[in-house]
Order: C-alpha cells, then sequence, then structure tokens
C-alpha cells in the first residue's frame, strides 16, 4: 500500500537561503534509494481557509520505505539544513483501499455508534 508524505513547508522569506538551497540539492538523491518520488511541490491555489507556505506532497512504496528514507543516516545528515531554515508539519498518510468509498466510511462510522434520539442534558 502506498504512503504520502505530505509536508506543509513555510520559508521566511519565501526563497530558500543557501543551506536551504543545498538541502534541496541533495535532498533528491536521498529519497531514490527508498522509492520515493515527488508527485507536486508549490503553492497552490487556497480556495478555502488559509494556507502560508506552499506543499509538497511525495509518495513512496510503503510506510516502511517512507520511514526507512526518513530515518536514513544520508537524510538525517541533511535533516538540519530544512529544520534551521523552514518551517515544516510533515504527515503520513497511506493510500486508501481500492474499493473505498466516502459513503461506505459514514455508513462504518453510524453503524459503529448509537444514533438514538435521547433528550439533551439538562444544564
Amino acid at each position: 500500500m502506498k504512503t504520502y508524505l505530505i509536508n506543509h513547508l513555510r520559508i521566511p522569506g519565501e526563497v530558500p537561503n543557501d543551506d536551504g538551497l543545498t538541502y534541496l540539492e541533495r535532498v533528491e538523491a536521498t529519497v531514490r534509494p527508498h522509492g520515493g518520488k515527488w508527485l507536486a511541490q508549490g503553492a497552490g491555489d487556497v480556495i478555502e481557509g488559509a494556507w502560508p507556505g506552499t506543499v509538497v506532497l511525495m509518495e513512496f512504496p510503503n510506510r516502511a520505505a517512507a520511514m526507512a528514507w526518513y530515518n536514513s543516516p544520508e537524510y538525517r545528515a541533511i535533516l538540519p539544513l530544512r529544520q534551521r531554515n523552514a518551517i515544516s508539519d510533515i504527515i503520513l498518510i497511506d493510500e486508501l483501499a481500492a474499493d473505498f468509498t466516502v459513503k461506505g466510511f459514514a455508513a462504518g462510522i453510524r453503524a459503529g455508534r448509537d444514533f438514538k434520539e435521547t433528550p439533551a442534558d439538562p444544564p
């Protein structure tokens, strides 16, 4: 099952400094051996809410490969270049099963809850 890495990235001044550029020049070589690839990167068009900064979307063959990359000595060697020069919120999320539907997801939640009408608790 594929795993996706999402990085909500904010770079002070919006232009990478020298260390940030060094990180960018070196990071791809750390990702390739773990089967990772970039799917999307950029500011995007915010159509609801606020989203300062940019997004990076990457794909790995599975969660184990994503964690192996993130914890690899090669990546750990350059990680401080990003951490000292940008703000990142990074998450991993697995792809959905081929038969996933949002309606089915909602039905599963409903089936697990008791939705009987009950009077509100008194104040």
